[in-house]
């Protein structure tokens, strides 16, 4: 981290446009070249200095707050969760009953589902044997359209 808490490049920086500030009265009167040096560089240096002080705040913000997300705190039986939505404090037991519970209700669902994709396979297989059954009917009604034709044609 540092001496100056990873601001180093915001020390320089501030350092620097302060010195500029702190010359540029003396520079005024010698060239308008150097006034117009000085009134592009200090602005500019000061800039530098902010945007360097937020990124660095940035950094350390996002750095952290990341380890506080990603701990992981063991909790026994006896301990109790405060909830964020209700300010209602939970106990350990509780979650793990409201599981259980969310589990068996997951089980029975999913032999619901079970046993509606085997209802669901029978009536295809039903559906299946029914179209066979009308191709049946209408070769049938064919054959005999064509033995009536067939007989017509004898008689003449």
């Amino acid at each position: 981290m540092g001496y100056f808490g990873n601001h180093l490049a915001t020390l320089v920086t501030g350092v620097f446009a302060a010195v500029l500030t702190g010359l540029w009265p003396y520079f005024v009167d010698f060239a308008p070249l150097l006034n117009f040096i000085f009134i592009m560089a200090v602005p500019i240096t000061w800039f530098m200095t902010f945007t360097c002080w937020i990124s660095q705040k940035s950094t350390d913000y996002m750095h952290h707050q990341a380890p506080a997300h990603s701990e992981k705190k063991s909790l026994s039986n006896t301990q109790t969760i405060e909830t964020i939505a209700t300010g209602s404090q939970v106990s350990l037991s509780e979650i793990k009953q409201i599981q259980n519970e969310l589990s068996l209700e997951l089980n029975n669902v999913k032999e619901t589902v079970k046993l509606k994709d085997s209802e669901i396979e029978r009536l295809n297989q039903e559906i299946s044997n029914l179209e066979t059954l009308v191709q049946i009917e209408s070769l049938k009604t064919e054959l005999a359209n064509l033995k009536m034709l067939a007989s017509g044609k004898k008689t003449k």
